[in-house]
């Protein structure tokens, strides 16, 4: 082998190296972005202004309406709802983009997400009416109709039923 040849060889297997690191590392990547998102959501959803909000939207009587909410809640019973609904608005865009997998979503919200839906669906509609504004809580509504497709799907079955055979994996 002239050293020509050996040359074109160590250059291939380099740019074949680099080509593997990159990719090791952009895979490497998306999964810390994955992370850092799912603990992120678990950030917001353990703060005591939403964990208040979510609580307080929780102990509506389906579709309730704006005048329901403030007759419930006082008068700022809709600040509350805000709060929850941007919080699931929020999540719905972020799941649409692929930032989030439904999976986690589903393992996390899906019971608050259904239940805060069938409580506030009747005053998103009258506050789309009112703003004339059929985009008010749209990723709101897009997430609980997914959420919703899955369960009719797979009705939920809590963890503590559908992992009671999970076990710690060995220590070496």
């Amino acid at each position: 082998m002239d050293i020509s040849t050996l040359a074109n060889l160590i250059n291939a297997i380099a740019v074949t190296a680099g080509v593997i690191f990159a990719a090791t590392q952009i895979r490497y990547y998306r999964q810390r972005r994955r992370r850092d998102a799912m603990l992120e959501l678990v950030r917001s959803f353990q703060s005591p202004a939403f964990t208040s909000a979510l609580r307080r939207v929780l102990s509506l009587p389906d579709g309730a309406d704006a005048q329901k909410i403030r007759e419930v809640l006082g008068p700022d019973g809709e600040d509350a709802v805000y709060l929850v609904a941007l919080t699931w608005e929020s999540i719905g865009v972020l799941l649409f983009r692929r930032e989030l997998t439904l999976d986690l979503i589903d393992d996390f919200f899906s019971g608050p997400i259904v239940l805060s839906w069938k409580k506030l669906r009747v005053y998103s509609d009258e506050w789309r009416r009112t703003l004339d504004r059929e985009t008010f809580s749209e990723w709101f509504h897009w997430l609980a109709e997914r959420m919703m497709d899955r369960e009719k799907l797979a009705p939920p079955v809590p963890a503590y039923i559908a992992h009671r055979r999970w076990r710690e994996a060995r220590r070496r």
